[in-house]
């Protein structure tokens, strides 16, 4: 943390605390209000921000909601519980109307949604400090810190009583359990598998992970390993060298390398093939990789995150795979409750979704209807949050007023309207190749049709991996219907 004055002529000199992780906008904000007559004290994260709070409290202090291990909304939180909160605004570069209001009620001030105008920022300061006056200010250190309040920089970060955790939503207890393991866990550099259904978060748990440990600084790269041909999954993994193949023009890093010094996340590691099982676990037992094409070992420092949407256990015992990486992946598990299981967090869900859709499409819809809500609450949810995301985002942009009612919310219709073909093998063949071509066409129309396009759902209900059933569908020439809605974005769970 770097501590510094700024001079300036204004008639008062007082100490505003800049809290961001972005150097830059720090620099920026430091430039222009020390101009104006500020002291400037800056902090390049939360921790930074509670330990420079042990020593002084400023007049004021600028703080940023996102940033990594400790948000801003839990520093508020920490002070707030302490009572050594000062007179603070919050600034967001998310557009999250309902966590800046969270930590306004928490007892921040105000709050500022970035990207802002200097003046603007500058007015609501000079307006906090007015309204700070008739407050009196908490002691710098009136106690001593409990050390669960305050989290060392290597050690993770408190759970909140709020509902959001490293942009994931969820007050029910299997999401709080899950923060806490998180939060437990992080700190340690041991691999990870993350279990869960389709759709219910598990690349999000991987950041989180990220974001709460000592390699938050570090890059987070992400690959799944069912979406790359096996032919070209060991040169995105390992890299390659000149020459290794015929398109191989350039020596090129692999994705161990990039993610060095940071986390690692595997996505459908299950689909990994057989051969490249054997790299893997060599890679995780030696900590370094070798280039396609290459003699020569890289040392890597890389900490893995891998995700199954099957049962991994299932697949050793298949033999479809290898034990012993198996044993190596799941040093620690966790396992992402379906939303079925957490149905207490379909409202703060539905919340974030309308808010982030208004935010992206502009959409104006306020809230929904009980009975809409009803709705939501009592279908099964196949595909999880992100089947929620589809289903609510589809709903704002079909919704004509301010309120979403019963009648916009597109649950559960596509499975009730499309029953199971049968199967009909012709009379004149009794060939077995051409039965099973027949089923599996129509099974896979089927899955299609029941999930409105969505090939990872209709992989799921098939038992097959994504990557697979794009095979199956161009080799049947199936037209798959549109999915519902736009793509969700990875941002909530």
């Amino acid at each position: 943390m770097a501590v510094g004055a700024t001079g300036g002529s204004a008639r008062r000199h007082e100490t505003l605390l800049i809290v961001d992780d972005e150097a830059a906008f720090v620099e920026l904000l430091a430039e222009h209000f020390g101009a104006v007559g500020f002291r400037i004290v800056r902090a390049a994260d939360g921790h930074e921000a509670l330990q420079a709070l042990k020593k002084q409290i400023p007049d004021l202090m600028l703080v940023d909601l996102q940033m990594p291990r400790l948000t801003g909304l839990e520093v508020v939180e920490i002070l707030a519980r302490q009572d050594r909160l000062p007179p603070t605004i919050v600034m967001s570069a998310y557009g999250s109307l309902e966590t800046a209001l969270q930590a306004v009620r928490l007892g921040a001030l105000d709050f500022l949604s970035k990207p802002f105008r200097l003046a603007e920022a500058e007015l609501k300061v000079r307006l906090a400090l007015e309204k700070a006056k008739a407050v009196p200010r908490p002691a710098a250190a009136p106690t001593p810190v409990p050390q669960d309040d305050v989290p060392t920089p290597r050690t993770g970060v408190e759970v909140p009583a709020g509902r959001m955790f490293y942009g994931m939503v969820g007050q029910s207890a299997p999401m709080l359990a899950l923060f806490k393991q998180i939060e437990r866990i992080a700190r340690f550099g041991s691999t990870v598998l993350i279990t869960g259904e389709s759709g219910t978060g598990k690349e999000l748990i991987a950041r989180a992970l990220h974001q709460a440990s000592p390699r938050a600084r570090g890059p987070f790269v992400a690959v799944n390993c069912g979406a790359i041909p096996p032919n070209l999954l060991e040169s995105e993994l390992f890299g390659h060298v000149k020459g290794a193949y015929t398109d191989a023009s350039v020596d090129r890093k692999g994705l161990f390398e990039e993610a060095h010094g940071g986390t690692l996340f595997l996505d459908e590691i299950i689909d990994l093939p057989l051969n490249l099982q054997v790299k893997l676990l060599r890679v995780l037992q030696e900590g370094e990789v070798r280039k396609l094409g290459s003699n020569k070992s890289v040392a890597v420092d890389v900490r893995v995150a891998a995700a199954s949407a099957v049962s991994a256990r299932n697949k050793v015992r298949e033999g479809q795979f290898r034990e012993d990486l198996y044993y190596r992946l799941s040093v620690i598990e966790l396992t992402v409750p379906p939303l079925r299981d957490r149905r207490e967090d379909i409202a703060l869900l539905v919340e974030h979704v309308v808010e982030s859709t208004n935010q992206r499409l502009g959409t104006k819809v306020r809230g929904l209807a009980p009975a809409a809500l009803a709705r939501l609450q009592a279908w099964q949810w196949p595909g999880n949050v992100r089947e929620l995301q589809n289903a609510i985002e589809q709903a704002c942009v079909l919704c004509e007023t301010d309120t979403i009612t019963a009648e916009l919310v597109q649950v559960g219709r596509p499975v009730e309207a499309v029953p199971l073909p049968k199967v009909e093998v012709l009379p004149d063949t009794l060939s077995i190749p051409d039965a099973v071509e027949a089923t599996e066409r129509s099974l896979i129309v089927a899955a299609l049709l029941r999930t409105g396009g969505n090939r990872t759902h209709a992989a799921d209900l098939l038992a097959i991996s994504p990557r697979n059933l794009q095979y199956k569908i161009k080799q049947y020439g199936i037209d798959s219907p549109a999915p519902v809605g736009r793509p969700p974005r990875p941002n909530v769970t």
